[in-house]
């Protein structure tokens, strides 16, 4: 008796999961990142507590600064040809075709946890929450560095549009 009132419980999970319409495996592995991702920022957050920190008050400035940084790097992460060394034990590239300037088409490989790691990375809009968790977490234990690394991003992302309001307007000539 005891063991059907606990698998009542996951045969409902099993079921939701099934009526959902993606497998369950991919559900389970995007469980998995959402519990990796959870575990990482709680485990910041009890640092910053463990080690007497206060949390930051993050102002309009950082709020902007680390939005544009996020924007960029999550892109560079996501997109980037250098940075396809890192996204290839996950992706696969994907020809030519629809890609913004200097970026590349790729698209997740293999199945399980490796397919959805390879969905994550290569989606700067999946990666923007981690990348903004890691702005945070370290305008907890290094501000200045933090807004430093920001900075940058935040330069190159404001270049890049540059870059395509000036090919924009070369055409227009």
């Amino acid at each position: 008796m005891a063991s059907q009132k606990l698998s009542e419980p996951a045969e409902a999970v099993r079921e939701a999961f099934e009526e959902h319409g993606l497998e369950p495996e991919r559900l389970t592995s995007y469980g998995a990142l959402i519990a990796a991702f959870n575990a990482g920022f709680a485990g910041v957050l009890l640092a910053a507590r463990a080690s007497g920190r206060e949390l930051p008050r993050l102002g309009a400035g950082d709020l902007a600064l680390f939005g544009v940084a996020t924007h960029k790097l999550s892109r560079t992460l996501a997109k980037d040809k250098v940075t396809a060394a890192l996204r290839a034990p996950f992706t696969e590239h994907a020809g030519e075709g629809e890609a913004g300037p200097a970026e590349v088409r790729e698209r997740p490989r293999g199945t399980g946890l490796r397919r959805s790691i390879g969905e994550l990375v290569g989606c700067p809009y999946c990666l923007d929450q981690w990348v903004a968790a890691g702005f945070v977490g370290g305008s907890i234990f290094a501000p200045r560095a933090t807004r430093l690394v920001a900075g940058v991003f935040t330069t190159v992302a404001l270049a890049d549009f540059l870059q395509i309001a000036y090919r924009a307007g070369q055409k227009q000539l």
